[in-house]
């Protein structure tokens, strides 16, 4: 097995800015790394929610995370202005595998990568439920 990579920029389809907060900031002087997972969420839910894919309270489906994973090539640390770029690796019946490189601004290669899956479900009983057609549709163009 190869030793994982740096992504480009340009192997992203969204970029989102995200701000670091002074509470990012682990003993060690950088980002920790369990927050590289709320970048994550909120890039693609901020990105969701904007195109009106997403509705929080009222909607009837949700996408639950089954999976996730990160690795890391470079610190970040706050006051760093970063953007998470994203696209949409695999699309299935019920499920979204995203794929997110977070990148200091400007930077042409990630300071990490990572991926999480969402799985749709029944907002009531959590049954997964095929993706909406104007969810598909609008993932589709992130592929």
């Amino acid at each position: 097995m190869s030793r994982p990579q740096a992504r480009q920029r340009a192997e992203f389809k969204v970029f989102s800015p995200i701000t670091t907060r002074w509470m990012d900031n682990d003993v060690y002087g950088h980002v920790n790394n369990v927050t590289y997972y709320s970048y994550f969420d909120t890039a693609v839910n901020g990105y969701l929610l904007e195109q009106g894919m997403l509705d929080i309270h009222g909607g009837g489906i949700i996408g639950l995370v089954v999976e996730t994973g990160c690795q890391f090539f470079s610190s970040i640390a706050f006051p760093d202005a970063i953007e998470a770029g994203f696209k949409v690796a695999k699309l299935g019946n019920s499920s979204v595998r995203y794929e997110i490189g977070i990148f200091k601004r400007g930077e042409s290669l990630s300071a990490a990568h990572g991926h999480f899956v969402h799985v749709y479900v029944d907002k009531q009983n959590r049954r997964s439920v095929p993706l909406p057609a104007e969810l598909r549709n609008a993932l589709e163009a992130l592929v």
